[in-house]
């Protein structure tokens, strides 16, 4: 799939959920709505939070489905969840990367009013959407538990999958210096592989196992880089102190005539 590219179902799809959750509007209004999501999750800069994301995280969500209470709030939790999205400098990598889930959850919020969504149901989208952002629900909010676990279910990808992945996150934040994304990157790493667990539903804790291994060799690999770079940094700033006391040192003749001085 093509980052604008949809599937045909796709906005279907959005119709069954947000009449699922309880939408008034008329079908062509909720196609509308859901076309405008469609769009921003295919504009341009989107490398890997694109439509193609937005398609694996729904299809997550139909795996773990029988752990829900409510499918068509995670549903539509998962269609908003990165609907508002930057990856420029001033969001930077390491401080959540370009996902703004706090003005996304307003704008789900919003729009299913707008449809007609009753409010404590918009409102149990927006507070899913919001969760995502520290991805550590409580293990007795299964709808809750289910969005996160679907979230991060690309981590568990076999390792071909995992690779694109990496490919992709980086072709996203390519504005960043290579050193300093591989740190922001390591960082987050180390934050993912330090949970107790990254999966937290009955369901997607088959997902655990594969996804530490994908970090942990993806961490070992950037490490590696990162000692590299540090080591020619340290080489070149070796030689840069040796070419000064080089250049600031007397020569022969000058220190035969400082002695008889």
């Amino acid at each position: 799939m093509g980052v604008h590219d949809a599937p045909q179902w796709l906005l279907s799809a959005f119709v069954r959920s947000a009449v699922g959750a309880g939408a008034t509007a008329s079908t062509e209004q909720i196609r509308d709505a859901g076309q405008a999501l469609v769009d921003r999750w295919g504009s341009p800069g989107r490398s890997f939070h694109n439509l193609k994301h937005l398609v694996d995280v729904l299809s997550r969500v139909d795996e773990l489905v029988e752990e829900t209470h409510q499918p068509d709030i995670v549903r539509l939790a998962a269609w908003y969840h990165g609907a508002i999205f930057d990856a420029a400098d001033r969001k930077a990598y390491a401080n959540r990367g370009g996902e703004d889930e706090i003005a996304s959850a307003r704008l789900a919020f919003d729009e299913l009013i707008a449809l007609g969504v009753p409010e404590p149901r918009a409102q149990r989208v927006h507070d899913l959407v919001v969760a995502l952002v520290r991805h550590a629900p409580n293990p007795s909010d299964f709808d809750c538990a289910v969005l996160c676990d679907a979230d991060l279910a690309m981590l568990a990808t076999e390792p071909q999958k995992y690779k694109a992945y990496v490919q992709d996150i980086r072709t996203e934040y390519s504005h960043l210096p290579v050193e300093d994304y591989l740190r922001a990157r390591v960082r987050i790493l180390h934050k993912l592989l330090a949970r107790p667990s990254l999966f937290v539903s009955p369901l997607g804790s088959a997902w655990e196992e594969p996804a530490r291994q994908n970090l942990s060799g993806e961490l070992q690999r950037l490490e590696k880089e990162l000692r590299a770079i540090d080591a020619e940094a340290a080489s070149a700033a070796a030689e840069a102190a040796a070419a000064s006391t080089a250049s600031t040192a007397p020569s022969s003749a000058e220190d035969s005539n400082a002695a008889r001085s």
